[in-house]
């Protein structure tokens, strides 16, 4: 079994870089032990999203980590509503595939805490693929980025093309909760379920026992937290998820990136003085190709500045 670190040499960063700091506790399953000092955070936005990600992964470096959704959630439950946490947008370190299994079944597998996608390489490789039906490294119909059978085949086994193991998790276990889950993670989700979960705005109350929203926000009392603390904020009944589970080829092994949506007070803007890259709307929990922009959150140990917030990332 590969170790399970990202194996990539810290280096200074691109002095081009956007980046904004801010500061966590973290005490991740077998990492605190290790390391007893602050977490720091770094955001890394770029209008080519496999830069953000690289960047992302050289500042985390072997003892660090990229956020995923539930680590972004969880600290955003953890943060005052005026933190930057709240206030923009962010892609994830977690992605939704789309399997046909050796009996036939189709299924969508979460991944959290690098994927397929969670290796800067891959990630370019299908932002640089042409868009040909026959490219197996193209994206689909619906933007969607194609993965190979052998991508497809490996992460149902729960590992990664470079031998990466992860555990994996079967929908129904995983909704009866799992005590102590790992950075990186799988969940095994029927397409028929997936395909019945509610897009667009979606009330709280039903969001809840959403298949899709369990998933991806890492379990029923993850999504709970989440959903008290993102309707107290604006007073609202409703939240806008999205998936395109009722619109593509099933048969075609397929993967998404997972997003989160957040504005400044849920109703402005905030930063990049009227450059339109994406910091003004708040769409909730949405999905994307590997096609534009991407904002992550990468943390390392560090001494993080007194005059950041301190969030909590793990669980």
């Amino acid at each position: 079994m590969k170790e399970d670190q990202y194996m990539i040499t810290r280096r200074k960063l691109f002095q081009s870089t956007t980046a904004i700091g801010i500061g966590m506790l973290a005490s991740p399953a077998g990492f605190a032990e290790k390391h007893e000092s602050n977490m720091a955070a770094r955001i890394f936005f770029d209008s080519y999203g496999a830069l953000a990600l690289r960047q992302a992964v050289k500042y985390a470096g072997d003892d660090g980590f990229v956020a995923s959704l539930p680590q972004i959630l969880h600290a955003r439950v953890n943060a005052d509503y005026d933190n930057i946490i709240w206030n923009t947008w962010f892609t994830a370190n977690s992605e939704e595939s789309v399997i046909k299994t050796p009996q036939g079944n189709h299924v969508v597998v979460t991944v959290h805490g690098g994927g397929i996608f969670g290796k800067p390489s891959r990630l370019e490789r299908s932002l640089r693929a042409d868009l040909s039906r026959h490219n197996t490294h193209g994206l689909t119909g619906q933007y969607a980025a194609k993965i190979t059978e052998f991508e497809a085949r490996e992460l149902l086994g729960g590992r990664l093309p470079d031998g990466t193991e992860f555990p994996i998790y079967d929908f129904d276990a995983f909704r009866q909760g799992i005590a102590d889950l790992p950075w990186r993670y799988g969940v095994v989700l029927d397409f028929d379920k997936a395909k019945k979960s509610e897009t667009g705005h979606v009330t709280f109350d039903t969001l809840r026992d959403d298949p899709i929203m369990i998933c991806r926000a890492g379990g029923v009392d993850a999504a709970a937290a989440y959903l008290d603390k993102a309707g107290k904020r604006n007073d609202t009944s409703k939240m806008r998820i999205v998936h395109g589970h009722d619109e593509i080829k099933p048969d075609e092994p397929q993967t998404i990136l997972l997003t989160l949506g957040g504005n400044k007070g849920g109703m402005g803007s905030d930063g990049h003085e009227g450059l339109s890259w994406g910091y003004g709307e708040d769409w909730g929990l949405g999905w994307s190709g590997p096609v534009g922009m991407d904002r992550y959150v990468a943390v390392a140990p560090g001494n993080a500045s007194t005059s950041l917030q301190k969030l909590d990332f793990e669980f």
